[in-house]
């Protein structure tokens, strides 16, 4: 591969990630060449990819990044719904760390500068000594992709400046300006630190809560289901409490004709005496099978009732549990911002469970919405007055108010600027 030349605001490359590593990397006029679909990766078959856009400058140190996600399809080919514009946003991005070249151009999910976008978008692992700024700084600095590096001449003569003649005074100020733009650089990587890790934990809450409503609906059916065997079970053995009457019945009637039947044998004349035995003998046969029918049903009945009996001592496991839990004396605690921990009774469980974010507010003695409109100033407390042209919220940070009584929406989620 030829060494590219620089454009005139330096190159642009899209490296797809392997967790913090850089498992590949392409110019960005070969990553168009995927998004029209004249080639296919099969290796990233039916995959979702974390990506970055890379822009560098002609001395191939990193001046942006655009930390995106993007799937292709079950033949490697890349999603051609995608229109995420990584060159535009890059522009727009905040300030990051320094990866050689003074604070980068960084946009993520935690710092995105237009938030229709924001689910498309990841952000980068923080971690120190191994995260991605180091990864894609090695790569950037391998130039794997044979980019032409900047070699000006008068970069290659060493200079020596002296501060002779220079007064104490502006040595210390130069120092002073030094140690002030190391602190903010610091200042801003803990900051973008943060807001990552408040994203990754309210992904992992989302997470749970969304697996604790799968596993609650589950067991709601399980229960219902519970219940309709009941009312089967009940049903059934109505029928055949019904059926057994009945049965009874009969058997009641034939005794009464075989009873009749008797006492015509024994006054009629001794002619009419064999045929009388014959219609004893049958309906003998007659009662007999009638006997057997509703011992049968009897039997069948008691397999209802016992049925029933144990469909009715059935109990949720869920509830199997609690029961154990309250016998035992085991307090269940919950904790939510604001609030603390809490002590949850077993009558209140089922209150709790239906809408935690409800209960934790009863408890703040506030209602839902303004717990709720506290506690996304507590994750995120920034200015959240609206800009009339774009839609998108002011965002600057603002002090965070700790106590949910102590939260007034319109003051503390106003910035100086937007203040009334």
């Amino acid at each position: 591969m030829a060494l590219a030349d620089p454009a005139e605001d330096g190159y642009a490359a899209v490296f797809l990630m392997d967790g913090v590593d850089v498992a590949r990397q392409m110019r960005a006029t070969e990553f168009d060449a995927f998004l029209d679909g004249y080639v296919g990766l099969s290796d990233l078959a039916d995959t979702d990819v974390q990506a970055v856009f890379v822009q560098l400058g002609d001395d191939l140190l990193v001046r942006g990044l655009v930390f995106f996600r993007i799937y292709f399809d079950e033949e490697g080919r890349a999603d051609s719904h995608w229109n995420i514009p990584v060159e535009s946003l890059v522009g727009k991005g905040g300030a990051g760390p320094d990866m050689g070249a003074g604070p980068i151009r960084l946009v993520c999910r935690s710092l995105c500068p237009e938030k229709r976008f924001r689910s498309e978008l990841w952000d980068p692992d923080m971690t120190p000594g191994s995260n991605h700024f180091q990864s894609i700084r090695k790569a950037a600095a391998a130039n794997h992709l044979k980019y032409r590096r900047r070699t000006d001449g008068d970069d290659q003569i060493p200079v020596l400046h002296t501060v002779l003649g220079k007064p104490d005074t502006d040595i210390a100020s130069q120092e002073a300006t030094a140690q002030r733009n190391r602190l903010a650089h610091i200042i801003r990587e803990q900051r973008l630190r943060i807001k990552t890790l408040q994203s990754a934990h309210q992904d992992s809450l989302m997470a749970m809560q969304r697996e604790h409503r799968l596993e609650r609906q589950a067991w709601q059916e399980e229960k219902a289901e519970l219940g309709r065997q009941l009312e089967r079970a009940r049903l059934e053995s109505g029928k055949a409490k019904k059926r057994l009457e009945r049965r009874g019945l009969q058997v009641g009637e034939l005794r009464e004709q075989l009873e009749e039947v008797q006492a015509v044998v024994s006054g009629a004349p001794a002619g009419l005496e064999e045929a009388a035995q014959a219609e004893v003998v049958l309906l003998r046969e007659q009662l007999d099978r009638k006997q057997r029918e509703l011992d049968h049903q009897s039997g069948i009945n008691q397999e209802l009732e016992a049925a029933l009996a144990e469909a009715r001592s059935l109990a949720p496991d869920e509830d199997s549990l609690v029961r154990q839990l309250k016998e035992q004396k085991v307090f269940l605690v919950g904790y939510h911002a604001g609030v603390g921990h809490l002590t949850l009774p077993f009558d209140d469980l089922g209150r709790y469970f239906d809408n935690p974010t409800g209960y934790a507010a009863e408890k703040c003695g506030l209602s839902e919405p303004d717990y709720r409109r506290w506690l996304d100033h507590y994750d995120n407390p920034v200015c959240r007055v609206r800009d009339p042209e774009d839609g998108g919220v002011c965002g600057q940070p603002v002090m965070r108010i700790s106590q949910p009584a102590d939260f007034q929406p319109g003051v503390h989620d106003r910035c100086d600027k937007h203040a009334r």
